[in-house]
């Protein structure tokens, strides 16, 4: 990482290596209105589950490459045969019950990108309420949000709509990661940043 670079203070959670930085400095926490980054990152979390968000960061051009970029409209159409396919990838998460979690959420995501217009239009409905927060989110305050109410009903609706490895925890992390709250540190060099885009996208 440049010295320049190196020195700029960042979330407690990034690790020192380029490719968290920039994660951290140019995606996490921006809004995004495009359908198939939400399910890409949506499907991201689940096979998140029980590991470390680096893990799969460092795995995400396989994940592309394997499911057709998350095309949730290509995905939908998979078969016995593309679950094998996957499961014989060594550049991803060879865990059955995900791969196929993905596979069916894709249909999930069909159906609710028909009925809400788009799936950023949905999403946008659970955006965290932060008024009753502390002004300063230090990394103290920041470690005890592993949660929130909104993230626990967008849990229960998706799951209620037959979507799968969509847990309020998991559904936090993607609230945060996809700018439906803002949840980089206050004294975070991209903070301000998030927060004029958020307004922005209001």
């Amino acid at each position: 990482m440049p010295e320049a670079a190196a020195a700029l203070q960042r979330c407690f959670w990034v690790d020192g290596s380029d490719l968290y930085a920039a994660y951290h400095d140019h995606e996490w926490g921006r809004p995004v209105s495009d359908d198939i980054r939400l399910f890409e990152k949506i499907s991201l979390e689940g096979f998140q589950a029980g590991l470390s968000w680096i893990t799969i960061l460092r795995k995400r051009e396989h994940f592309r490459a394997g499911f057709d970029g998350f095309d949730f409209h290509r995905v939908a159409a998979y078969t016995e045969a593309d679950v094998q396919r996957l499961l014989a990838d060594a550049g991803i998460v060879r865990h059955r019950g995900k791969i196929e979690a993905v596979i069916h959420n894709a249909g999930r995501a069909i159906e609710l990108q028909r009925e809400s217009g788009s799936l950023a239009r949905y999403f946008r409905q659970f955006e965290v309420d932060v008024s009753g927060r502390p002004e300063k989110l230090t990394v103290d305050v920041l470690r005890s949000f592993t949660t929130a109410p909104e993230a626990i009903a967008l849990s229960k609706d998706l799951k209620k709509r037959g979507w799968k490895f969509v847990g309020p925890t998991t559904m936090y992390a993607f609230m945060q990661a996809m700018g439906l709250v803002n949840d980089h540190q206050h004294d975070c060099h991209v903070r301000a940043e998030i927060e004029a885009l958020r307004r922005a996208a209001a």
